[in-house]
């Protein structure tokens, strides 16, 4: 289905070839000043040098043509040469109904889908999820939710650190307090425990004393390498210690993920490619790229263009050991051998920017990827306190990703109690869906590569640019909605009117932007359009709600356009927040 503003600018297009002008200066854009009117089209001005005309003469001409049209209801020429455009009532009733018989509100479907992999998440295992962890989550998720929703195929995966020095310090800790286990038994042939002899909470507090150990003593920092060497190498023993490890660790993060209502559909992590590393390095070098420079293995991935340094991509170490680089271009080789992808996306913070510039530079140039496959990279700003830092605990410390939700959660349920009675269930579930609109919301309405301050108070409010407000507006559309059905209104045999109203006109105009924006969002990879939407969409229902009495009204027929149009602006508010990655419930 065409976008609201085509349909316009073909009838621009065609009063101006009419008039004897260039078509293609008839193009409308949105007005920037809706007191005059509802769109405008700047052409008369763009062609005033071409045809050596003033801009107001080619206006008026181009006006002239457009008097009874079906587009548009007044059509005037302003100094120095700008189209004022109202549209027909008409028009938009008959615009709006077939949006609302499409299967997704006249978002068209891509000719040529395309299978893409998002990774997002990246927490490392054996660690807690903290506050640093939310944006990558959040706003992956809404990504990968909003390109299914336009029709493509995306795969989304949590890329585990679950591999190197961290797990030898795990291990290193673990023998140092129970030497006699049977795994550190180097002669043991037998079976090794199913469970793991050791909790999600122990294995968090394990990690930070053994990390701190190896930076004050340097004999328990070679005890954690040669261990890890031991692992990777794939001593029995290590490798069932590191089986526990990561079994307890992702049940724990999926569980954490989960109050999130985010999920992924691999797990996989830098071990499941360990692997392919030595063959990509033989071919990296038989390709004549990758080379020796002071012991390490390297590619040059600078190009004549660059206007800054851009230093060589390290593929191994001096001492062979591969990093995070020969993981994620490993990473990369498996995807495109297992799922093919036409295109990677991949989530983190944006102060690696020159790291992925390096990895996507070298992917291409040892043959990893070929060029038609897309490697976009998407850097987040932090997330801060209201002193404009790093946000943290009251004590100062990084707050763990569950304790934040759960004091949302815990201040939406005192504010969502304090002013009615439900049920302890119904509260408890209510409280929860509004704090993950707090939460996401907060977030993914600043564009992404922008830090943003965390404020509670005004993440939770039910007024201003926020999730709770976004859920009110729809839970008022669902509390008239019912209304009407108990009054004995059909909500399926309500059919859209005409506008009657200025503000039921700008209800219906905002309603028309929404294929134009979710395709916006898709093709730019942009949450924050459709947060700015539904914040302009929950404005404008608000504006009609306050003043028009909806169900007092006498006239059937009238009362029934209404609830028509209700029912598409609370359909469309619900496919957005889901595409967002929350929900809202039936009331609050």
């Amino acid at each position: 289905m065409k976008k609201i503003l085509d349909l316009i600018s073909e009838e621009l297009k065609k009063a101006f070839e009419a008039a004897g002008y260039d078509s293609g200066l008839g193009k409308a854009t949105i007005s920037n000043r809706p007191d005059l009117c509802e769109y405008q089209c700047n052409g008369a001005m763009a062609g005033a040098k071409q045809y050596k005309k003033a801009p107001i003469m080619i206006a008026n001409d181009v006006a002239g043509q457009l008097q009874g049209s079906a587009v548009f209801s007044e059509v005037s020429a302003v100094a120095p040469g700008f189209l004022n455009l109202k549209i027909k009532e008409e028009f938009l009733t008959d615009y709006l109904r077939s949006m609302r018989d499409d299967v997704k509100f006249g978002l068209d479907m891509p000719q040529n889908p395309q299978k893409i992999v998002v990774d997002y998440g990246g927490p490392n295992i054996a660690k807690p999820l903290h506050v640093g962890h939310m944006r990558s989550a959040v706003i992956g998720e809404s990504i990968k939710r909003i390109l299914r929703y336009c029709g493509h195929e995306v795969i989304g995966d949590v890329h585990l650190g679950d591999w190197g020095l961290q797990m030898g310090l795990i291990i290193t800790e673990l023998k140092e307090r129970n030497p006699q286990w049977v795994y550190f038994d180097e002669n043991y042939t037998g079976e090794y425990p199913a469970e793991a002899p050791f909790t999600v909470s122990e294995l968090e507090e394990i990690y930070p004393t053994a990390s701190g150990k190896s930076k004050m003593d340097g004999d328990y920092k070679a005890k954690a390498m040669e261990n890890t060497y031991k692992l990777q190498s794939g001593v029995r023993g290590h490798r069932a210690l590191w089986e526990h490890i990561k079994n307890i660790s992702i049940a724990d993060l999926k569980a954490n993920y989960s109050k999130l209502d985010v999920d992924f559909d691999l797990w996989k992590g830098e071990s499941d490619v360990q692997e392919l590393i030595p063959g990509m390095v033989v071919s990296m070098k038989e390709g004549g790229h990758a080379y020796e420079s002071e012991g390490a293995l390297v590619v040059d991935v600078k190009e004549e263009t660059d206007t800054k340094e851009i230093p060589p991509c390290m593929i191994l170490k001096s001492d062979g050991a591969a990093l995070y680089n020969t993981t994620d271009l490993a990473t990369i080789l498996d995807r495109m051998e297992q799922i093919n992808p036409d295109g990677m996306i991949y989530l983190t913070d944006k102060r690696q920017e020159l790291y992925f510039e390096q990895v996507f530079r070298c992917a291409r140039k040892t043959g990893l990827v070929p060029s038609k496959v897309r490697l976009n990279w998407l850097g987040f700003g932090t997330m801060n306190g209201k002193d404009g830092k790093p946000f943290k605990t009251r004590e100062g410390g990084v707050m763990r990703l569950e304790n934040l939700i759960k004091e949302t959660v815990d201040e939406m349920y005192r504010k969502i109690t304090e002013n009615q009675s439900l049920p302890e269930e119904e509260a408890a579930r209510t409280a929860r869906q509004i704090a993950l609109s707090a939460l996401k919301y907060g977030d993914l309405s600043n564009q992404a590569s922008k830090d943003y301050i965390f404020d509670m108070e005004r993440f939770t409010s039910f007024e201003g640019d926020t999730g709770p407000y976004i859920l009110y507006t729809i839970v008022r559309i669902k509390s008239i909605l019912n209304k009407y059905q108990e009054q004995g209104g059909v909500l399926s045999a309500a059919v859209l009117k005409d506008a009657v109203s200025g503000s039921e006109k700008d209800l219906m105009m905002v309603l028309t932007r929404f294929n134009a924006c979710v395709e916006s969002a898709c093709e730019e990879i942009a949450p924050h359009k459709i947060c700015a939407y539904i914040y302009d969409l929950a404005n404008a229902f608000n504006r009609f709600y306050h003043e028009t009495k909806i169900l007092a009204e006498e006239d059937v027929e009238k009362k029934a356009g209404w609830i028509a149009l209700l029912v598409l602006t609370r359909d469309i508010l619900e496919t957005c927040i889901d595409v967002l990655g929350f929900s809202a419930p039936e009331r609050m």
